[in-house]
C-alpha cells in the first residue's frame, strides 16, 4: 500500500448502532505544517468511539472514526521538531480518524513510543493508560494509602488503574459485574473487589473501610453508579466522574453534596489534559515508564480486524470484553 495514496479507513455517515460502521478507501495526502504522516500498525478501541458513533458526543458528518493508534511516522510537516520520519510513534488525541491503515493528523500529541513496547501494546494503552494518569496524578491528591473506589475494574483502564494503585501503595476498591472480573480485578492489584450485581456497593465499601468511605470515587459508569458513589465517599470526598457507559448522569442538585458531607466533583477529560504539548508528552512519559517497568502490564483482551470493526463495538458495549481491545491492520 502506498500510504500517501489511499487508505483503508473506518467512516460513519450518521449517529447510530454498531451498523453505521463502514469502511472507505480514503486519500492520505501529505502533512501540512505541525502535521505528521503516520502509517498505523494497530488501532485502540475506546469507550468514547462508542459515545460519538451513538451520537452522545456529536460528531459533523461524515466522519472518520477512531481517537488511538500506534505506528510509524513516514512524513513531517514544517514545524515539527519532536518527530522525523522512521520514529515509533503512538497517540491518542483528536481529531477522530484512527480507525485507519494511514493518516495525516496534528503532531503535537503523537509521542515517540519506546522500542520495548510494541505497537498493539501501545493502541491498547494510550488513551486509557494517560486517563489512569490523570486521574491519579492531576485531579485530585492522592497519597500512599489513600482509598480509592473503581468502577468497571476489569475493562481497560479499569486494569491499568488497579496496577497504577498497587505501584503507588494505593488502596483500590474495584467493582465488576461477576465474580471473574472481581478476581482479574484482583489479580491485577485492588485490594478488595465487590460484585456490583449482588447488592449496593457502597454498604460494602463503607465496611471494608472501617466505615469512613473512600477518599475517591473514580466512575465511568455513570447513571448506575452515580447516586452509590456518593454515599461511597467519606467527608471531603472526591467524585471523578469520567464517563457514562450505563448511559449519562441525571442532573445533579449541588446541596446533595453538601447533605452527604461537603462531597467534591468533576468531570474531567483526557483531552483537556493533553492539549498542552509538553503535558501531553509528560504524560505519556509517566505510562512508558510504568510499562517499561513492569508495574503495569497491559492487557489486550481481544483483537479484531479492521473490517471486523462493528463486532468490536457489539462486544464493548455488551460489556463482553475484558482488560483492552485493538484493532489489527
Amino acid at each position: 500500500m502506498e500510504t500517501n495514496g489511499m487508505a483503508r479507513t473506518v467512516i460513519i455517515e450518521g449517529h447510530g448502532g454498531p451498523e453505521v460502521l463502514k469502511i472507505a478507501d480514503l486519500p492520505v495526502g501529505d502533512p501540512g505544517p505541525g502535521e505528521v504522516r503516520i502509517a498505523q500498525k494497530a488501532c485502540g478501541l475506546n469507550f468514547i468511539d462508542v459515545y460519538q458513533r451513538s451520537g452522545l458526543y456529536k460528531l459533523d458528518m461524515p466522519a472518520a472514526f477512531g481517537m488511538e493508534a500506534a505506528g510509524i511516522v513516514e512524513a513531517v510537516g514544517a514545524g515539527v521538531t519532536h518527530l522525523e520520519p522512521g520514529d515509533r510513534v503512538a497517540y491518542a488525541s483528536n481529531p477522530p480518524g484512527a480507525y485507519a491503515e494511514a493518516r495525516v493528523m496534528p503532531a503535537a500529541q503523537v509521542c515517540r513510543l519506546p522500542d520495548g513496547i510494541g505497537y498493539e501494546t501501545a493502541a491498547a494503552a494510550m488513551l486509557k493508560g494517560m486517563t489512569v494518569d490523570y486521574l491519579f496524578n492531576r485531579t485530585t491528591p492522592i497519597a500512599k494509602g489513600d482509598w480509592v473506589l473503581f468502577h468497571a475494574a476489569a475493562g481497560g483502564v479499569g486494569l491499568i488503574a488497579c496496577q497504577w494503585a498497587r505501584s503507588e501503595g494505593i488502596n483500590l476498591i474495584a467493582t465488576a459485574g461477576t465474580d471473574e472480573k472481581c478476581r482479574i480485578a484482583l489479580d491485577h492489584g485492588a485490594s478488595h473487589a465487590i460484585n456490583y450485581r449482588t447488592g449496593d456497593f457502597a454498604p460494602k465499601v463503607r465496611e471494608i473501610t472501617g466505615g469512613r468511605g473512600v477518599h475517591v470515587v473514580m466512575d465511568s459508569v455513570g447513571k448506575d453508579t452515580f447516586d452509590g458513589s456518593l454515599d461511597a465517599l467519606r467527608p471531603l470526598g472526591m467524585m471523578i466522574s469520567f464517563g457514562a457507559a450505563s448511559g449519562p448522569v441525571p442532573p445533579l442538585n449541588i446541596m446533595t453534596l453538601a447533605a452527604k458531607g461537603s462531597l467534591k466533583i468533576t468531570r474531567p477529560t483526557v483531552f483537556t489534559h493533553i492539549a498542552d504539548h509538553s503535558t501531553c508528552q509528560e504524560m505519556a512519559g509517566r505510562l512508558f515508564s510504568k510499562i517499561l517497568s513492569g508495574a503495569v502490564k497491559i492487557d489486550i483482551g481481544q483483537r479484531f480486524p479492521l473490517d471486523k470493526v462493528a463486532d468490536a463495538h457489539r462486544a464493548l458495549e455488551a460489556r463482553e470484553t475484558t482488560g483492552s481491545t485493538v484493532l489489527t491492520l
